[in-house]
């Protein structure tokens, strides 16, 4: 099995990662990316940027080190109404929004309360995928977070930092019932290093192992192929992006 989308990474612009979008594209290459999404925390995370620094992302360019680059954000998911932390007018310059949980923002509830929320996010259309779920902070029912996302055609992140212990510790056991369920389902799975360093990127190893416990096929996980996870855009909605043309 072999990654070659990198669906959730950071910059120094995050307020607490230490690389430029420069120096990520250049990690990517050397590991044999294809694409990366850059995605760094919306406003409402501590230390994060302003919303203008999102609706300015139309200033990158489309590849850096023959890596593309799509433009992303890590949102918060603010309260169980389905509403995330960016600006009305942010929405149109993105192509990739994924929304999580982060204390500072969304204080630990109930599981039904998590529930509640991550339902709303989904039927919202708002996010394209939903990320590090594992957070033992934040239980809810899986099977019905994996239905709606199945339904509504929102992808599962796995994330790697959440299986090394790191962050979000305790996440593993809560990972592979999501994984077990997820592939039940159906769901589209992709999968995240959620790097903060530059020497992090495409660090996939932990989210690999877990899909190939599970016996996940390579088809369900959409960061397998540039060209299925650029159609999973399409099937959301999303605007083709020509300069990718040759990966679809």
């Amino acid at each position: 099995m072999k990654f070659v989308v990198d669906s959730h990474t950071h910059t120094l612009a995050s307020g607490h990662a230490y690389s430029t979008i420069i120096e990520n594209a250049q990690a990517a290459k050397e590991k044999g990316l294809k694409l990366l999404c850059t995605t760094d925390h919306a406003p409402e995370m501590p230390g994060a940027p302003h919303y203008w620094f999102f609706n300015n992302q139309k200033v990158l360019p489309r590849f850096l080190h023959d890596v593309g680059i799509l433009r992303g954000v890590e949102a918060n998911i603010m309260n169980t109404d389905g509403e995330l932390d960016l600006h009305v007018t942010t929405y149109p310059h993105l192509d990739w929004i994924i929304a999580s949980f982060h204390e500072p923002v969304f204080p630990p509830s109930t599981p039904e309360v998590h529930t509640q929320a991550l339902i709303n996010i989904i039927k919202s259309g708002k996010a394209d995928v939903l990320g590090h779920l594992g957070n033992p902070n934040f239980p809810f029912d899986i099977r019905a977070v994996m239905e709606c996302a199945k339904e509504h055609h929102v992808a599962i992140e796995i994330n790697n930092t959440s299986l090394t212990g790191k962050s979000r510790k305790g996440s593993e056991e809560r990972c592979s019932q999501i994984v077990e369920i997820g592939k039940e389902v159906g769901v589209s799975f992709t999968t995240g290093s959620d790097a903060h360093f530059c020497n992090d990127i495409a660090c996939l190893n932990l989210s690999q192992g877990l899909f190939e416990k599970h016996g996940v096929a390579e088809d369900q996980i959409i960061s397998t192929s540039t060209s299925r996870f650029l159609n999973f855009l399409l099937k959301r909605g999303r605007d083709r992006i020509e300069e990718f043309a040759e990966l679809y």
